[in-house]
């Protein structure tokens, strides 16, 4: 079993690739999502009172994705803040259970990343990444769908990994904390603003 994984600085983009898996034959519970979630709690609450899967951004994943994940849901993780999650990956963790705490001190989301055989270093890049904003895809595939899985997320025009933890290093980052304060949304919008990517 090969863990592919691609860090999106939209909801919007990650949903584009997680139709573009499905669409190659890749079953939805080989995928998992983790995205930032202060843009999309109000969407999120909206669709689940009235089961429209029509708002902008969550709806872009679990609406347009065509019923994404199961169990997919809030979750607050320590240093992130809220997120929309589910899938195989945080269920490895904790379950996907709407309103469940993910985290604690060694555990938690990069915990649940090492676990699935990403490196401890680009765990902690990918935690940055999702509390700067972003959503992460992680695919578990084998053979020639794991090829096609790496294929279809780079198409998709993932973030490159050497160029933004370069960036972040440059401006002092070494590794992600949960014990530091999440972004707030002005900090978001800053971060995203840097890549010209859609403010909250």
């Amino acid at each position: 079993m090969t863990v592919v994984t691609g860090l999106f600085d939209t909801q919007e983009e990650a949903a584009t690739a997680v139709r573009a898996l499905r669409d190659a034959g890749i079953d939805n519970t080989d995928i998992s999502l983790v995205a930032n979630g202060l843009d999309s709690v109000i969407d999120y609450e909206n669709e689940l009172a009235d089961d429209t899967g029509t708002g902008a951004s969550v709806g872009a994943v679990l609406g347009g994705a065509g019923g994404l994940l199961a169990g997919l849901g809030l979750l607050t993780i320590p240093g992130i803040g809220p997120v929309v999650a589910g899938g195989w990956l945080l269920a490895t963790a904790v379950g996907a259970v709407a309103g469940a705490v993910v985290g604690g001190a060694a555990g938690g989301f990069i915990g649940a990343l090492t676990a699935a055989g990403i490196s401890e270093e680009d765990a902690h890049f990918y935690a940055e990444g999702v509390k700067r904003g972003g959503t992460l895809v992680t695919v578990r595939a084998v053979g020639e769908l794991a090829d096609k899985a790496e294929e279809i997320l780079e198409a998709a025009e993932r973030v490159d990994v050497q160029t933004r933890r370069a960036a972040y290093e440059q401006d002092g980052w070494e590794t992600f904390d949960e014990e530091e304060q999440p972004y707030s949304p002005d900090e978001i919008r800053d971060y995203r603003g840097l890549y010209n990517r859609n403010p909250i």
